[in-house]
């Protein structure tokens, strides 16, 4: 039995790298501060690969492991690493929080990423380094129910957002997807794409975006503006993205 769990164990934890349903928040407020927040749930994906395992799989310690877990971002770099940072890197990850939530037998798996940018120059320094940041931390320990084990690995998720150009200021929210490195990011991750695409796991991507006034102009056609003119959303999926990357690009003037 121990042979059949391990293989299906890592069948698991690989589709999720790539089966998620993505919500990016900002709430941009009147002082100029913005709260952004990246979720990422895998609990759709989790579901339909539970489906697929016998009871006596199912009742395997490695699938017993409960989490609800917070921690703040600096805390997670090891002291080697905190020792190299610059002073703006240290108050990125110190105001930076990562929140797990997993239970494999409830199908429930969720890691949100927060940050709080007390103005626009903080927040393009955050969108622009935040995979720098993560990619020195220890978050594999937080999401490993056993440290020998090959569990998943939520730095995987978070490194995405590297091929994003920006131009933030306190009245326009600029991003431009880098397509050299999109096209990178999807060739690392085309093998696990692929696997959701055959199982029939839809990958949706939301972006929703609130401001503290009305928004004056926006560029993206697929892009939802409420009455109020307050809040835009931009609702679309990875096949989507894949075929027309463009479909991400926004230009907010408020």
């Amino acid at each position: 039995m121990r042979k059949l769990c391990i293989p299906i164990i890592f069948l698991l934890l690989v589709c999720l790298t790539s089966c998620v349903d993505v919500e990016e928040h900002y709430d941009f407020k009147a002082d100029g501060s913005c709260k952004v927040a990246y979720t990422f749930d895998m609990s759709k994906a989790v579901s339909v690969l539970m489906n697929l395992m016998s009871d006596s799989v199912k009742a395997t310690p490695q699938f017993a492991v409960v989490k609800d877990t917070s921690l703040n971002f600096y805390s997670a770099l090891p002291d080697s690493t905190q020792q190299k940072m610059t002073p703006d890197e240290i108050n990125l990850a110190k105001s930076s929080s990562l929140s797990v939530k997993m239970n494999l037998q409830k199908s429930l798996m969720k890691i949100s990423i927060d940050h709080e940018a007390k103005n626009a120059a903080d927040l393009k320094y955050y969108l622009q380094n935040i995979a720098k940041i993560e990619s020195h931390s220890n978050l594999k320990s937080v999401t490993n129910s056993d440290k020998n084990s090959k569990e998943f690995d939520a730095r995987q998720l978070i490194s995405g957002q590297d091929y994003y150009a920006y131009e933030v200021t306190p009245h326009k929210f600029y991003r431009i997807i880098d397509k050299a490195k999109f096209n990178a990011f999807l060739k690392k991750t085309q093998s696990t794409f692929s696997m959701a695409k055959a199982m029939l796991i839809d990958m949706p991507y939301k972006v929703i975006l609130n401001f503290a006034k009305p928004v004056k102009k926006i560029n993206n056609p697929k892009a939802v503006l409420s009455a109020d003119r307050k809040t835009v959303t931009l609702q679309t999926n990875m096949d989507e993205i894949i075929k027309n990357p463009s479909v991400m690009n926004l230009k907010i003037d408020f």
